[in-house]
């Protein structure tokens, strides 16, 4: 699909102007109200400032009705939640499935619904074939024909890939941690990967991603921020920022806007690519939300699920809809921080 158009300021409707006109006319003292409509669901509302609300998809769910029902009503974007990374396309060399990728990638087609790629290169959830390698120049062939072999696959409809995800340590050194990648290829094989995603396909949206780079302060997101301006000032294709924001119950950090800010400030897009709150505190998500509608490059949010019986965290229950499928509290909290108005709530069956 084509991306999304930043809308840039709304028309004032003439009736509106005209209605202005009369009152200062009449020296009548009254505020004109704002008519700008307000949608009800989150992907709409979004889309009124050419972002996009987006959520994680697993292909196995898409056959329960609730499921699909919230998926296909509140979200305009879909990341599959596992079903493009490589143990699941290539669990062995040479031989690709794209059997559950496609189902989530033709139905969000058919809903109208942007398609985020996730993700290329990563550390985890890598076949044992790809991590037994040692040598560079076999490496350095196997992550290229993944890249393009899947990249391919799904050319121009995917509006952004996470190229290469998770690729810092935690802890203070701000360096790249082990991994097959880093240890084989060098701290290089995240340009290498990047180099090959944007002459696969130069329409798609190349974007880092990594948890734990939302506190300005911390050394794995100034490890981050070095390499996105290293790249931007070298020339090697980047284009966005994800930040997962996986959050305790306190929320983001207080430092998280100024961290969008400075991303954006490089050149770069920045999404926050996998929301999820502990016990959804409203107030949690509502900064959460503002920080990214204060930074006019913060494109789009996704939260990682729909439900909460459908998280990682389950047992948190980090996320904008009961297990019943209810919207919680935080649901409401975070359509008013896009700027809608919550609907009349109607409790799920």
């Amino acid at each position: 699909m084509n991306p999304l158009k930043r809308l840039g300021l709304r028309r004032t409707p003439v009736t509106s102007l005209l209605a202005a006109a009369v009152l200062v006319a009449t020296g009548t003292a009254a505020a004109v109200p704002d008519t700008t409509p307000r949608a009800s669901t989150l992907g709409a509302q979004a889309a009124q400032s050419g972002r996009y609300f987006g959520t994680a998809v697993a292909a196995g769910k898409l056959g329960d009705g609730t499921y699909t029902g919230i998926l296909g009503r509140e979200f305009n974007s879909v990341t599959p939640e596992n079903e493009m990374k490589w143990d699941a396309t290539e669990p062995s060399r040479g031989s690709f499935n794209f059997g559950p990728a496609d189902q989530i990638v033709n139905g969000a087609t058919a809903r109208g619904q942007r398609v985020r790629g996730h993700t290329l290169v990563w550390h985890s959830q890598l076949p044992g074939w790809v991590s037994s390698i040692r040598d560079a120049n076999t490496l350095r062939g196997v992550m290229n024909h993944h890249i393009t072999t899947v990249m391919n696959r799904y050319k121009g409809r995917i509006h952004s890939w996470d190229v290469v995800n998770e690729a810092f340590a935690d802890g203070p050194s701000g360096q790249l941690r082990s991994s097959v990648f880093r240890d084989v290829l060098g701290d290089g094989f995240i340009e290498q990967a990047f180099r090959t995603a944007r002459s696969t396909d130069p329409a798609a949206k190349l974007c880092y991603n990594d948890y734990n780079i939302e506190n300005w302060n911390d050394a794995k997101t100034q490890g981050a921020y070095r390499m996105v301006r290293d790249f931007k000032a070298r020339g090697v294709p980047i284009d966005c920022v994800g930040l997962q924001a996986h959050f305790g119950a306190g929320g983001p950090p207080a430092s998280f806007q100024t961290t969008l800010s400075n991303f954006a400030a490089l050149g770069v897009d920045v999404q926050i690519t996998e929301l999820d709150i502990a016990q959804a505190s409203p107030t949690a998500y509502a900064n959460t939300v503002r920080a990214c509608m204060n930074v006019a490059r913060c494109t789009g949010i996704t939260v990682w699920g729909i439900r909460d019986s459908d998280s990682w965290r389950s047992g948190e229950n980090p996320l904008l809809f009961d297990r019943n499928g209810n919207k919680k509290p935080a649901y409401n909290a975070v359509l008013t921080a896009l700027g809608g108005t919550p609907a009349a709530t109607r409790r799920a069956p």
